[in-house]
This record gives structure tokens, C-alpha cells and sequence, in this order.
């Protein structure tokens, strides 16, 4: 699995770009979020894909060429926090639901909505941390789950930011006149 942190431009047709990108690569992804930063003219995707070192170079190259990306880095060797959310639907019954209520605690996860059958969960961490609390809840029967995907930061003092010109305060429509 191969994480590439992407600073683009924020407006639309980007995240197509992107995705037909990886489908001309032949790269699946395997997880993909977007999200706004701190200044609202860029947004941060994180990739995870399933391809090598090398496959993870042409991707991290091909992105760096696109017009709407101003920075593109493979920080998958690099000592970095990845985090994921899920909001899990278990089937849960009175007769099960002391014990499902236990096994939400050892995962520090948290329920989020209780039904006469069923409960909501919600766990956020490591990816293995929430495919262990998903195996757990299996047995007792998982209804349906939804998953954020992959999001990640590089530790300490390495910082990935876009050029010094992108980071510019975006200038705002001047007011209509009515």
C-alpha cells in the first residue's frame, strides 16, 4: 500500500482528473479522500493505493503534471499519523447487547444511535484497529457500515505544504451591485 499526499487546487473537475489519472496508470485505489485546508482555495487528498514504490513514482509524477495540482509527495516511508472513521450498523438485541456494549469499549469506539434492534457505532483509528472491531461485530451481525477512507500527516517538523504562491490568501468576488 502506497500513501500520496495531493495539495489541488479547490474547484470542480479536479478529483475527476485525478481518478481518470489512476485509471490510465492501471493503479487501483483503494482509498481516496478530499478535503479542505486551511486556505479555501486548496484542498488535500490523501491516496492509498496498491501498487509498488515505482508504481507509487509514476502516479506521484503523472499528479505533479496536472494543471489544478500544486504538490504531489509519496510519504509512505516517512514517519506519519493515518487515521480512518467508520460508522458501523450491528444487529443488537437485548439478550446481546450488554456484551456488544463491552466489546464498543475495548475498541474505544463509541455508539451513536440505539434502535429497539440494532445499534450505530462509531470508531475512529487505524485501519486495523477498525477491521479487528469489525470482526468482532460480525458474529453478532453487522447490517451496514460506512467507511471515510484513509486520511494522513506526516509526524514532527516534516511539513507538506504547497508552493509559497498557492499559499496566498484567495481573493473573494467583489459584492454584486443591486
Amino acid at each position: 500500500m502506497q500513501t500520496i499526499v495531493a495539495y489541488v487546487e479547490n474547484k470542480p473537475g479536479v478529483l475527476n482528473r485525478v481518478a481518470s489519472l489512476t485509471r490510465r496508470l492501471a493503479i487501483n485505489i483503494d482509498s481516496l479522500t478530499v478535503g479542505p485546508t486551511e486556505n479555501e482555495a486548496i484542498a488535500r487528498m490523501t491516496l492509498c493505493a496498491h501498487t509498488d514504490a515505482r508504481g507509487a513514482h509514476r502516479l506521484e509524477a503523472s499528479l505533479e503534471k496536472l494543471v489544478d495540482v500544486l504538490l504531489a509527495e509519496n510519504i509512505t516511508d516517512r514517519s506519519m499519523l493515518e487515521r480512518d472513521l467508520a460508522l458501523i450498523k450491528v444487529s443488537a438485541d437485548q439478550q446481546n447487547r450488554p456484551h456488544l456494549m463491552e466489546l464498543i469499549k475495548v475498541f474505544r469506539a463509541r455508539v451513536v444511535d440505539v434502535a429497539p434492534e440494532s445499534l450505530i457505532v462509531e470508531v475512529s483509528g487505524t485501519v486495523d484497529k477498525i477491521d479487528g472491531l469489525l470482526e468482532v461485530l460480525r458474529p453478532f451481525g453487522v447490517l451496514e457500515m460506512a467507511r471515510t477512507g484513509r486520511i494522513a500527516m506526516t509526524r514532527g517538523n516534516d511539513l507538506l505544504r504547497p508552493p509559497a504562491a498557492a499559499d496566498a490568501a484567495p481573493v473573494k468576488p467583489a459584492p454584486s451591485a443591486k
